[in-house]
């Protein structure tokens, strides 16, 4: 901040005030009111919110908690919250306000009452915090790491108890609620996101929810999940066949899997995101059309998906202790994909592995053994 001649930061968004305050709560799921915390440039942060989670955030480190009673009709927190910027300003001249600006930030307040700020602190510089805030989360410490950890060993417990799960004839909305169930009874606070597809030989799309229709012989099932433990998310996947899996979906598991293992041979500090899609890539070969998906993996931490991305033109360097996912989709047959998603974290040398390595041959279930 310092370096950037930045007087405070101002953040809005959930996952942004978790991390400089330790503030864990889902009352962020209501959009009815705004949450800001400012962070001067020295001393602690100053939270500015409503007055309903002053009790919650006395519980954080967070000694100065300033609340306004919210929903309000006329001024929701925007001139207590401007008192607070011009003292965190404290210096002669253009007070400079750090705010994200750029990819994948938001901001968790109304546009008009953003202008109303800007007209209560009028002649404060806001400049873009994204790129400082980026660098902080992209390296995670130990205890972040063993968070996901945890995550990924209970989500990977339930996908180890599939051949219990699932069966020809359940319906895609019974395997998707029998597998949060064993989630959560395998010690994830939360199944924030699950998403999958099953058709026959293969599924069409990742991202849909299920739509009740019966597990047939022959089907490709997919479940991708993002488990929270303590705050902290797992992002992996794991494919299944049932009864049988034809010679295409055989192929195209091989062809993810070994994509997956040339992400993690070139999973090296020093190497950037676009070498670890490069790496992939060259597996994929010409059935993976560069750009259909956008990108082969992410980072991971205390949102789903967050910072670096392994695109072809992503250069963050890998450091150690950056937790990432390496994610190959293959197109594949008429409108079929294959996905397969790993959680890595980056050390010296050879990268660790979070989540348990999926098994090299597609398993098929229902049939007289699980393969």
């Amino acid at each position: 901040m310092a370096v950037l001649s930045m007087d405070a930061m101002l953040l809005t968004t959930d996952v942004d005030i978790r991390y400089f305050s330790g503030f864990l709560t889902q009352f962020f799921q209501s959009p009815t009111r705004p949450w800001f915390l400012v962070v001067p440039k020295a001393g602690k942060p100053v939270a500015v919110i409503p007055t309903i989670g002053a009790v919650a955030m006395s519980r954080t480190w967070i000694e100065d908690i300033r609340t306004w009673s919210s929903p309000h009709a006329t001024d929701d927190g925007v001139s207590l919250l401007a008192q607070t910027l011009s003292e965190a300003g404290g210096r002669i001249g253009l007070p400079r306000i750090g705010i994200p600006m750029g990819r994948e930030s938001a901001l968790r307040m109304p546009l008009n009452d953003f202008a109303r700020l800007r007209q209560q602190v009028d002649g404060t510089d806001f400049i873009d915090a994204s790129p400082l805030i980026r660098a902080l989360r992209l390296v995670k410490s130990e205890r972040e790491i063993d968070k996901i950890a945890h995550a990924c060993a209970s989500v990977g417990d339930a996908f180890d108890a599939a051949p219990d799960l699932f069966s020809i004839g359940q319906s895609d909305v019974e395997a998707f609620r029998a597998f949060k169930i064993a989630c959560l009874k395998q010690g994830v606070d939360d199944v924030s996101y699950l998403v999958g597809g099953a058709g026959p030989g293969g599924y069409g799309d990742i991202i849909s929810p299920p739509t009740g229709r019966a597990i047939a012989h022959g089907d490709v099932l997919v479940l991708d999940t993002g488990c929270t433990y303590d705050g902290y998310f797992c992002d992996f996947d794991r494919n299944f066949a049932f009864g049988a899996a034809d010679d295409p979906a055989r192929r195209a598991y091989d062809t993810v899997y070994c994509a997956t293992e040339a992400g993690l041979a070139a999973a090296r500090p020093g190497a950037s995101c676009a070498d670890l899609y490069k790496a992939m890539q060259s597996v994929l070969g010409v059935m993976q059309a560069e750009g259909d998906v956008g990108r082969l993996g992410h980072g991971l931490g205390m949102q789903l998906t967050e910072g670096a991305s392994n695109t072809p033109w992503d250069e963050t360097e890998l450091r150690p202790g950056m937790v990432m996912t390496l994610e190959p989709s293959l197109a594949f047959g008429a409108g079929k994909v294959m996905v397969h998603e790993e959680n890595i974290v980056i050390r010296d040398g050879e990268p660790q592995l979070l989540s348990r390595r999926a098994p090299p041959e597609l398993p098929v279930l229902g049939s007289c053994s699980v393969t």
